[in-house]
């Protein structure tokens, strides 16, 4: 750090003043915060006591809500409606009907506190159905279950006759069987409601649930609990429902002073009231808009002290903590984030030279070259869109001349010249504009351009997956696919347009050409043997003097010489180098045809053409090959031992069998070359799986190849997609996370490196066929 304060404190203190800014803006305010502790800590307390409230409140009356809600499911309930308003059967009390009822009400108990204990008065039979039972006769209700201060003959004309709509009785205790014949008091409210809902004279059932106090008195507990205050609740009438941490007196005397306050004016619903008490306490109140009830609470002025002690202590105490911490971070985050522009800065000084004595700002020196590198880049982008054509021309002259050897090494090329591929069968040719007889001149060499950008121009309107490139002055060569399956019949075709053509160019343009083409090839490696044809065939045409398309199998075979041109022999020799035993064998293979099937040759041109392809396997021995010495020695003796008197089929049998040996040993030294770069690959999967921007792009760029190169390369050594593979890390890593540990799916996700849970579950059940949670449920029960 002391070096960096020497050497570059500017930047260092720039970071640190910053940092330290940063630091003071949050002490200002905790500063500010411990000032106003007591007042914060009051008003929170306050706060949550009438969130405590109203959270009770809110409760108490959606499960009120829930209540009627209760009676008006009933009320289309067909069982009951049959009990209700149907015809007695001859069954004087409907045994069946009456238990089927009481077996459908016993699940509603268990939705709602409140539902815990009621009953339903059907007068078309005189009896009373509950949760639990059914009583024939309801005196036996009723003792069982009857209100404080109401005799049986009161209860039976004010409850059971008299019709109700949600009327809820005052609190009154109540007799509840508790264990066998024991009864207990259970203060409770009683809501009541008559069936049909529109009944005002007879009802023909009565509803009614007793909620016991206990019940909705627990929902305000927390205010009791955590300040030693009390609450209070009142119906309309200012009559006690239920109260917590109060003596009933004092409830008494609260609800009556809340009654008589409540009517010395016109009182707004639902609004929250907080005002000081006489005994130290605060009076907080609510009254609902609902029923009218009102809910009070009282909180000791002393437990908000308390608190906002304990506020003052934990804010003083952060504050110094935090001081010091910050302090530290600044130190180190100041040191951290300006070395690196501390070495940009020294990379850029040390390739460019700055005037003595002006230096500036090192922002602005950044800015300025980094603009510059931008600029460079785009220039260099431009310029590398302009060698596209060029790379173009050359890819399709390696391609005609044979020096691409490998299909991977096809599409790679092919994708960086913007070349696509649709079908590997084709044939070649070459076109040449006649009428020049010396192309030296500057004048000829112009028209001459202008000749073959016509011609270009009217092959490629005639299809535009042609393969065009100039060869010299007064050539176009070109390949054009092949796409019907019988090829002999593609190729007619084509040779029939490519006349038809020929003769376009003469009408419209006045320009006389000829053309030679090969034999069809049906794979790309095989397109410079169709070229070498096409060349053969023009300088045959060229030799005769035709102005017509001339095919390689129209031109006269010299019966006298052997078939061995140069290009035949290269693409032979790199073929076994790239390790490519089916391609070399094909030309070795092609070779024999033209010599010994095809042409008729004497014992001496056989022996020289065996005498060449002898030749060009001793080429192996050259240090461009870099085979191993022992190898090397094996395959020339091999080589020396083949001879001439041997038939042609022990020949071809012997030079095929060298070929794949040949091969072979190269194929290993590739494949274990290419093994290592796979293995790089799986290693630096395995130690960045859980970076999210880990691609094939990330991958290929680590490398330093093409991503198609490294996807084809995976494919072929391990036999999986590299992106599938990537996925598959990814998804092992993740099912040991979901064993060993106890993260969460949105931490593993991340920590596998998916950007969302929801793309971590697609993918976790693409592999594993079920979902994180079943798997993590699967795991636990299995051990």
């Amino acid at each position: 750090m002391q070096l960096l304060w020497s050497k570059f404190s500017p930047v260092f203190r720039r970071f640190l003043i910053s940092y330290l800014v940063i630091l003071m803006i949050p002490q200002i305010a905790g500063y500010a915060s411990y000032r106003a502790s007591i007042e914060a800590a009051r008003s929170s307390s306050i706060e949550n006591s009438l969130k405590s409230l109203s959270l009770g409140k809110e409760i108490i009356e959606r499960n009120l809500l829930q209540v009627e809600a209760f009676t008006r499911q009933l009320a289309v309930n067909p069982d009951l409606q049959n009990l209700i308003a149907g015809p007695k059967p001859h069954d004087l009390y409907n045994v069946y009907g009456m238990n089927r009822m009481q077996r459908s009400l016993s699940m509603y108990s268990s939705t709602n506190d409140y539902l815990s204990h009621f009953f339903i008065h059907i007068p078309n039979y005189n009896a009373i159905i509950t949760p639990r039972t059914v009583y024939y006769r309801p005196e036996h209700y009723y003792a069982a279950n009857q209100l404080d201060g109401m005799s049986f003959e009161q209860w039976h004309d004010q409850i059971l006759k008299q019709p109700h709509f949600n009327e809820i009785i005052p609190l009154r205790n109540y007799k509840r069987e508790i264990l066998g014949t024991v009864l207990a008091d259970v203060p409770a409210i009683t809501f009541l409601q008559s069936l049909p809902l529109n009944s005002f004279n007879k009802p023909q059932a009565t509803i009614g649930v007793m909620i016991d106090q206990d019940q909705m008195a627990s929902l305000t507990q927390n205010i009791v609990d955590q300040y030693g205050g009390w609450t209070l609740v009142t119906d309309a009438e200012g009559q006690i429902i239920f109260s917590l941490g109060i003596e009933q007196a004092e409830a008494e005397q609260m609800a009556q002073n809340h009654r008589r306050d409540g009517n010395t004016g016109e009182t707004e619903l639902n609004v929250q009231n907080v005002q000081p008490g006489s005994d130290g306490r605060l009076l907080i109140s609510i009254q609902s808009s609902q029923n009218g009830w009102n809910y009070m609470a009282g909180i000791p002025e002393k437990a908000l002290m308390t608190k906002a002690d304990q506020i003052k202590q934990v804010t003083l105490v952060f504050t110094l903590a935090t001081i010091a911490l910050g302090l530290l971070f600044g130190l180190v985050l100041a040191y951290r984030n300006s070395a690196p522009v501390y070495r940009l800065l020294a990379s850029f000084r040390e390739q460019i030279t700055e005037s003595p004595g002006r230096r500036g700002n090192e922002y602005d020196f950044l800015a300025s070259h980094i603009n510059n590198l931008i600029a460079n880049n785009d220039s260099l982008k431009n310029a590398m869109n302009e060698q596209i054509p060029l790379l173009r021309d050359g890819f399709i002259k390696r391609l005609l001349t044979g020096e691409v050897y490998t299909s991977l090494e096809l599409e790679v090329i092919s994708s960086q010249a913007h070349i696509s591929l649709h079908s590997s069968k084709g044939l070649a040719g070459l076109v040449k504009v006649n009428g020049y007889a010396n192309p030296d001149s500057e004048e000829t060499i112009h028209e001459l351009g202008v000749a073959r950008l016509l011609i270009k121009q009217v092959l490629t309107e005639w299809n535009a997956q042609l393969l065009i490139t100039d060869w010299g002055t007064d050539q176009i060569a070109f390949a054009c696919p092949l796409d019907e399956n019988s090829l002999n019949e593609a190729m007619g075709r084509c040779e029939k347009e490519l006349n038809t053509l020929m003769e376009v160019i003469y009408q419209e343009h006045r320009i006389s050409t000829t053309i030679g083409t090969g034999a069809a090839y049906e794979v790309w490696n095989d397109a410079g043997r169709s070229f070498d044809e096409a060349k053969q065939a023009l300088d045959y045409a060229i030799h005769m003097g035709t102005d017509h398309l001339v095919r390689f199998e129209d031109t006269m075979k010299e019966n006298e010489m052997y078939y061995y041109p140069i290009e035949s022999e290269q693409r032979l020799l790199n073929t076994i180098k790239v390790g490519e035993p089916e391609e070399a064998i094909r030309i070795l293979e092609q070779l024999f045809l033209r010599n010994l099937e095809e042409r008729e040759l004497s014992y001496e041109m056989t022996q020289q053409f065996i005498m060449e392809l002898k030749g060009t396997f001793l080429k192996l021995d050259e240090p461009k090959f870099k085979l191993d010495a022992s190898l090397l020695e094996e395959y020339k003796s091999r080589v020396t031992s083949i001879q001439m008197t041997e038939t042609i089929t022990s020949l071809r049998a012997k030079f095929k069998q060298l070929t794949e040996d040949i091969c072979g040993d190269f194929q290993r030294r590739r494949a274990g070359a290419h093994a290592d770069t796979v293995n790089e690959m799986i290693c630096f999967i395995q130690h960045n799986y859980g970076d999210a921007n880990l691609t094939i792009y990330r991958i290929a760029e680590h490398m330093s190849k093409s991503e198609k190169f490294i996807s084809q390369l995976f494919k072929e050594h391990t036999g999986v997609n590299l992106s599938d593979y990537v996925e598959r890390v990814r998804i092992d890593a993740a099912s040991n996370l979901l064993h060993s540990t106890g993260q969460t799916i949105d931490e593993i996700a991340e920590a596998t490196g998916y950007n969302s849970a929801h793309s971590f579950r697609r993918a976790f059940k693409r592999v594993r066929g079920i979902s994180p949670s079943v798997f993590r449920k699967m795991d636990v029960h299995s051990s």
